[in-house]
């Protein structure tokens, strides 16, 4: 079989699929192909507001956490709005309905033409790539498990608080770190996830699950084991610099470097990007990636892997401090380390602001990371 079409994507998580969705909304023809072509999206989505573009629909919103807080050393409210997506709902909203979708496995792609395994081909004006990164051995990670639990029962872990955005209590014990996430996920419902935020290797999941076990017996919570979980594991990081984009061919998603290196977050990035990637092809351009790694993007993404390497060097008993030196910003500085793609002057005063507030042993520390 061969196929001729506006767009292929190869790969239907929520990167390709927002691609896919939205050049059909530009009356682009579109073929999408994945191994799983139909399977129901499982994991809980999360973003804040302020990253999400207009487009999306408010009914995906499933869970709103406004000033949610942190622990480091100290408790810090966040001044900005958390959202949780419905998951289902998100997947529905990026409506493939009037685009062709193909279940297979792909075996090349290539500027303007994808090949599967049994022999068919798909041609295009344009490929995107979103088949997601590749597990490596010892690559970073990040890993958490998570209970889905009553919201009363969350009622000793969560105290007053709309939501624990990260809670690093308790860390130090560990060689390797891991955060306590508790944000309500519905009016009923809490995750409470503890969270590698990246490892290499990262921590296990049997660990994090005892961890957590461990957490929520000194807040008196006790589990029955009958709760729904959550498994979380997937690398942190690409490509420094995305070199595999040509005229015909453009890579997203993590595999593409949309994910955040330092924190794992990709989805808030991937919808805002691929409506900018569905314009340029309605506009008949093909080669995207001067359009979304522009010199800025790909300063500001070699600047998140040096703070990659940052938490990566750092011990359960140091990290409390460097987060506290980062909720400590202003909101508009942490809103340029963890949300803006495009401000490398920003970002680095951000660097530069947490670099005085920790102490001169942690300042060595991240000097060495980062040069």
């Amino acid at each position: 079989m061969h196929l001729t079409t506006d767009v292929v994507v190869a790969g239907l998580g929520p990167s390709g699929r927002a691609v896919a969705a939205r050049c059909l909304a530009r009356g682009l023809s579109v073929v999408a192909i994945d191994r799983h072509a139909h399977r129901r999206w499982t994991p809980t989505y999360a973003a804040w507001l302020d990253e999400l573009p207009q487009w999306v629909p408010q009914d995906v919103i499933r869970s709103r956490i406004h000033r949610p807080q942190s622990w480091g050393n100290q408790n810090w409210t966040i001044p900005r709005e958390y959202v949780v997506l419905d998951t289902p709902k998100l997947q529905t909203s990026l409506s493939l309905s009037h685009g062709t979708v193909l279940s297979g496995d792909v075996e090349e792609v290539a500027p303007q033409r994808v090949r599967l395994t049994n022999g068919d081909e798909v041609r295009g004006r344009v490929v995107i790539d979103a088949r997601g990164l590749p597990r490596e051995k010892d690559a970073p990670e990040q890993t958490a498990f998570g209970v889905f639990v009553r919201r009363e029962q969350a009622k000793p872990v969560l105290g007053d608080a709309p939501g624990l955005f990260m809670d690093w209590r308790g860390s130090g014990k560990y060689s390797q770190p891991s955060f306590l996430y508790a944000i309500p996920v519905d009016e009923d419902t809490v995750l409470l996830e503890e969270t590698c935020l990246v490892g290499a290797p990262a921590v296990p999941l049997d660990e994090l699950q005892n961890r957590l076990r461990a957490r929520l017996r000194r807040h008196g919570v006790s589990l029955s084991g009958q709760e729904p979980v959550e498994r979380v594991r997937f690398p942190v990081s690409g490509p420094a610099v995305v070199t595999n984009n040509r005229p015909g061919m453009m890579t997203v998603g993590a595999r593409g470097g949309f994910l955040h290196p330092a924190t794992g977050f990709s989805v808030a990035r991937s919808l805002t990007i691929a409506d900018e990637i569905a314009r340029c092809v309605e506009a008949g351009i093909t080669d995207l990636d001067p359009l979304v790694w522009t010199a800025r993007s790909r300063a500001v993404y070699k600047l998140r892997l040096r703070g990659l390497r940052v938490l990566l060097g750092m011990s359960g008993a140091e990290l409390p401090e460097f987060f506290d030196a980062f909720f400590a910003l202003p909101v508009d500085r942490q809103r340029a380390y963890v949300s803006d793609a495009e401000d490398p002057v920003a970002l680095s005063r951000a660097m530069l602001a947490m670099f005085k507030g920790v102490a001169w042993k942690q300042r060595a520390k991240l000097m060495r990371a980062v040069v």
